[in-house]
């Protein structure tokens, strides 16, 4: 029988009280354990993934999701590292923000404080299991974690090898807890727990985006689609772009910051696309294109829905524009505010662009993919937030905190 999730937000708020009080060492000891402990399960963990996997394919489950829902020795190894990084990184809790002393003498900080419980409902992807519960640890959160029925087995793997190794240290198990019960019933009451969700982060597709926007009464940070662009500028070095292009489309397609879009400036066109086109053809992507690009190079014609698309597969839109302004308006209008890059020598151009463009992340000459919480440095990401509040592109240890005031008195009274 499964936990009811208001019992289980109860435990994670008794939890958190815990884990707000919890030493950076007593939080680095239990990263490191569980790290351990996961690879040594490695075995244990892969036989459960292949029957999550054996499921999946059965229900005619097709290879872009398959592939988010695998795990590999070499991904379990990649989760432990996770949490053995962010087990380096400095720990923000308790870190003065600022400071001031009034004139009646009293000393005023702002210090940094754990958000508390916080709940991640995510789809097909068992690593998020392991991310979400080391970083929510480190940043001396409960993590309250719902995945989908797709990755059972290996999510209740995953969290049961966690608190195996929060048992063996002075941290509570209930630091990490995982909504076992996969109804929609239970979903809605988990985004509708206020009196212990103190953050909820879906990372999942429209649908789960959709679910969250129409029921969830508790504060949440969207982690949101990428619809990701690369624009090739009249300055750009081609094949630099078409490095670019590749990397950012073919790596992991799968992924928010693969890019789904590919914006050209016409005076580059009849050289770039036939380049780029064939290119990416050997990863077998399908290119829909304008009335511009198709009259370049033969492929499929794209209609608006497939400008705004985040396909999450081997498919591309593109299309060809006459300067820099029309490429900003078209990214502007399609783009979801997760990463947009431009590839130019045009140092000027560059400046525009990241100046005009509105999303977290916006990069000059490189791929789309370095929009990740672990290639910036900040360890295990908890999600990448599309949204302007309060936590904005890859969420690492800082945007799962809060602040509260301290006020230091000498016997003060107001007069």
């Amino acid at each position: 029988m499964t936990t009811p999730v208001k019992e289980l937000g109860a435990r994670s708020q008794a939890a958190s009280r815990a884990l707000a009080l919890a030493s950076t060492e007593e939080k680095n000891k239990a990263l490191e354990i569980c790290a351990t402990l996961l690879v040594e399960r490695s075995d244990e963990l892969l036989a459960a993934n292949a029957q999550d996997l054996s499921v999946a394919a059965d229900q005619g489950m097709g290879p872009t999701p398959l592939d988010r829902l695998r795990l590999t020795p070499e991904r379990i190894e990649s989760m432990a590292a996770g949490l053995r990084q962010v087990a380096t990184l400095p720990d923000p809790i308790g870190e003065v923000l600022d400071g001031v002393r009034r004139p009646n003498g009293l000393e005023i900080e702002r210090v940094r404080v754990p958000l508390g419980v916080v709940a991640v409902i995510y789809e097909n992807r068992p690593n998020v299991t392991c991310d979400a519960a080391g970083i929510c640890i480190k940043s001396g959160n409960a993590a309250l974690l719902r995945g989908s029925s797709t990755a059972q087995h290996s999510n209740l793997f995953i969290a049961a090898t966690l608190q195996a190794g929060l048992a063996q240290t002075s941290l509570p198990v209930d630091s990490v807890l995982l909504v076992e019960d996969q109804s929609h019933e239970e979903a809605i009451a988990l985004m509708q727990l206020t009196d212990f969700v103190d953050c909820l982060i879906p990372r999942g597709g429209p649908d789960l985006i959709s679910s969250i926007r129409q029921n969830a009464t508790v504060p949440v940070i969207i982690d949101g689609d990428g619809n990701c662009h690369v624009y090739v500028d009249q300055a750009a070095d081609l094949d630099e772009a078409l490095a670019i292009v590749v990397n950012s489309k073919t790596n992991r397609p799968g992924v928010c910051n693969a890019a789904e879009s590919l914006v050209v400036h016409e005076s580059v066109a009849d050289t770039f696309l036939p380049l780029v086109t064939a290119e990416l053809a050997k990863s077998g992507v399908e290119m829909r294109g304008d009335e511009k690009a198709r009259a370049r190079v033969e492929m499929t014609a794209a209609c608006d829905d497939d400008f705004a698309r985040e396909f999450l597969d081997l498919t591309m839109s593109v299309v060809v524009v006459s300067d820099l302004t029309q490429a900003i308006a078209h990214i502007n209008h399609y783009g979801t505010g997760h990463t947009e890059a431009i590839v130019t020598s045009d140092l000027d151009a560059a400046r525009r662009f990241t100046r005009e463009i509105d999303a977290a992340a916006v990069i000059v000459n490189a791929s789309t993919r370095f929009t990740d919480g672990e290639r910036f440095g900040f360890g295990a990401e908890i999600g990448i937030s599309t949204q302007k509040l309060h936590a904005r592109g890859p969420m690492g240890l800082r945007e799962l905190t809060t602040y509260k005031y301290l006020i230091w008195g000498t016997g003060q009274v107001v007069s």
